[in-house]
């Protein structure tokens, strides 16, 4: 039966989701150069209009219609046939329209997530086409795979709340889209530093707030896995802002702001997976070692010379991919009886081992078909803008618009 308290929860979380979108458009608008801010923070607002229709007409279906083949939906749910706003789903005490708008933030975000790759040089128009084709392709099978009675989830892979489905897919979506549309125009040979930090701390502290509401939303009611998942998600993201914060100030003397800002997100990222499952100390392990992995990622990239613009790998891939794998090492401790893994089929190793062949799986799922819907593009209607529009700024070129007209 539908509970009202569950109910009124999960309708603020899903509100609360969404508004991560805006504080990512935030963060990501802080982190650029000042002739693209418009376009950056039009690319997280396309994806609110794009896919917030897409997933009502077709993309709710495939990703939780009623399972094909452990592969995807079927087309039952079709422009939300059959979605009802007072009937429950199946095991749930919230209304099926409801969880679809949950899971409809999901989709948004996340390849809002992968624009921090190609920022400042991917043609709108193909952004627009391969927001629609990645959601279709990659987004709403993985998210089948693990949450809609595919195999992953199948399997006994534990995810709370989208360390594959959300962050290890954008993550490693974002690597082929950097590897495929190639660095920005004289990438290492000028400055090409962020022109806001009070943008990116404003956007870091949307992000952490609405993410209580993606983390502890996805225990589905007001109850005890919702406030464990509350209470680990704020530890994560604290202990994450102090360890690349700190490994800052070691490496290079200074205390930076946008590496404790990053930091948070890093931690984050890390325990959405965890979340329901993991105790406050496991999260503080998570936290840190999120910090460490992710800021070592970013020096690993930048020396290999990848233009991934934003740090999406470092922060969403591996972030995603040690929480993933510190959720198969940490489930079931501290949680005072909220989760045990005694419950499960398999043992600690076991679930470590199916843990990380998740990590691979979604790692190859994501890097060919993201790899595929990029070079179709880019050899029919082109990826990039030209060098004319390029030097220009984004922001002007394409869409006519100044974030700081001359004078102000």
């Amino acid at each position: 039966m539908i509970d009202k308290a569950d109910t009124g929860w999960i309708i603020v979380a899903s509100a609360m989701v969404l508004l991560m979108t805006p504080g990512l458009a935030f963060f990501y608008g802080g982190l650029i150069r000042r002739k693209n801010v418009v376009g950056v923070l039009m690319h997280s607002f396309m994806a609110m209009g794009v896919v917030g229709l897409v997933w009502i007409l077709w993309g709710y279906t495939l990703a939780f219609g009623p399972d094909k083949g452990s592969f995807i939906g079927n087309f039952d749910y079709l422009w939300l046939r059959g979605v009802s706003p007072i009937e429950p789903l199946d095991g749930s005490t919230i209304p099926h329209m409801l969880f679809m708008m949950f899971q409809g933030m999901f989709a948004i975000i996340t390849p809002a997530l992968i624009t921090g790759a190609f920022a400042e040089r991917m043609k709108f128009s193909s952004f627009i086409i391969f927001t629609v084709a990645w959601v279709t392709f990659v987004y709403a099978p993985m998210a089948h795979w693990v949450w809609g009675g595919g195999w992953i989830g199948g399997w006994g892979v534990l995810d709370f709340a989208g360390g594959a489905v959300v962050h290890m897919n954008s993550g490693i979506a974002a690597l082929a889209a950097a590897i495929i549309i190639g660095k920005r125009l004289r990438h290492g040979l000028e400055p090409m530093e962020s022109h806001n930090v009070p943008f990116v701390m404003l956007g870091a502290g949307l992000l952490w707030f609405g993410w209580f509401g993606f983390n502890a939303g996805s225990a589905l009611a007001a109850d005890g896995t919702a406030v464990l998942a509350f209470v680990v998600t704020s530890t994560a993201a604290s202990v994450g802002a102090i360890t690349w914060m700190g490994l800052s100030w070691i490496f290079s003397g200074k205390a930076s702001a946008i590496g404790m800002a990053s930091g948070a997100v890093a931690g984050l990222v890390a325990i959405t997976p965890a979340a329901g499952f993991v105790g406050p100390m496991p999260a503080i392990a998570i936290g840190a070692g999120a910090g460490a992995v992710c800021f070592a990622t970013v020096w690993a990239i930048r020396k290999i010379r990848v233009d991934d613009a934003l740090d999406v790998f470092a922060v969403h891939g591996m972030g995603g991919a040690w929480g993933t794998l510190a959720t198969g090492i940490f489930a079931g401790v501290g949680t005072l009886g909220v989760f045990d893994i005694s419950g499960l089929s398999d043992g600690r190793g076991e679930l470590i081992l199916k843990q990380a062949a998740s990590i691979g799986a979604t790692f190859g799922w994501s890097f060919v078909v993201t790899s595929a819907i990029l070079l179709l593009l880019k050899y029919t209607i082109g990826l990039r803008v030209d060098d004319a529009a390029e030097d220009q700024g984004l922001d002007i070129a394409i869409h006519g618009d100044e974030a700081y007209p001359q004078g102000v």
